[in-house]
């Protein structure tokens, strides 16, 4: 699943980035409306996250031209403005969801993937299907046997389900984000450990270490590219 998330908060954008990405939920942070906006139309996602409170546009401006433009992909609307018209007129402008600041990140990801789940059954134009047609998500797309569901984060190998610990399978769905291209050991730190602000700089090793014994045969191949990060690739 592909996220965008449209914040000028950077530190709430990292949090949120960490915390979905570990769940298997890709996420990609804009600071302005109008840059988001531009990749919305060439790269549509599968939900969009939308603060109201940007520095170069409103947000429900920005809402009304993305479903002008016939955008459809569900948004859900985050915001530290509370009052009931806000909400109405987010609402009436194409809004499929709204939650104000603070919220809970579990409740968060709860919606997002009850909103994909329903474009998915729909199918609207410009949704995520179509994020899904681009080739950019691989939440429905098996890599050497291994896949992961976009509703729960469960990750399967040639239609079972593997039994891995947490951070295990949180640095498996990271890689399989993207299979075949590195992933610099420090994000994959950032993904694995959100939750632990005193990891050790090696701990990713060590979790590495047992994903690769804990990997099918005949699945994928965990390789350790000095000085770079991790990577997933065929068997030879």
């Amino acid at each position: 699943m592909r996220l965008f998330f449209v914040e000028d908060n950077a530190a709430l954008q990292t949090t949120v980035a960490r915390s979905f990405e570990r769940r298997g939920i890709q996420v990609h942070g804009f600071s302005e409306g109008r840059a988001a906006l531009e990749r919305w139309r060439s790269q549509p996602p599968d939900v969009v996250l939308l603060d109201l409170s940007l520095p170069d546009i409103d947000g429900l401006e920005l809402l009304s031209e993305a479903r002008a433009a016939q955008l459809a992909t569900p948004v859900i609307i985050l915001t530290a403005r509370g009052t009931v018209g806000d909400r109405i007129l987010g609402l009436n402008l194409g809004a499929d969801d709204y939650m104000p600041k603070p919220f809970d990140l579990d409740e968060l990801e709860a919606r997002v993937r009850a909103l994909a789940r329903r474009s998915r059954g729909a199918g609207p134009a410009g949704s995520g299907a179509s994020g899904a047609s681009t080739g950019t998500s691989h939440d429905d797309e098996a890599f050497c046997g291994l896949r992961v569901d976009a509703d729960s984060g469960a990750i399967y190998h040639l239609g079972l389900p593997l039994d891995l610990p947490p951070r295990e399978a949180a640095l498996l769905r990271a890689l399989l984000m993207r299979p075949g291209q590195a992933m610099a050991k420090e994000r994959l730190t950032e993904i694995v450990f959100a939750d632990d602000l005193d990891v050790q700089p090696d701990a990713v090793e060590v979790v590495a270490y047992r994903l690769r014994k804990r990997l099918p045969a005949d699945s994928a191949r965990l390789v350790t590219l000095r000085g770079l990060g991790y990577l997933l690739k065929a068997p030879d």
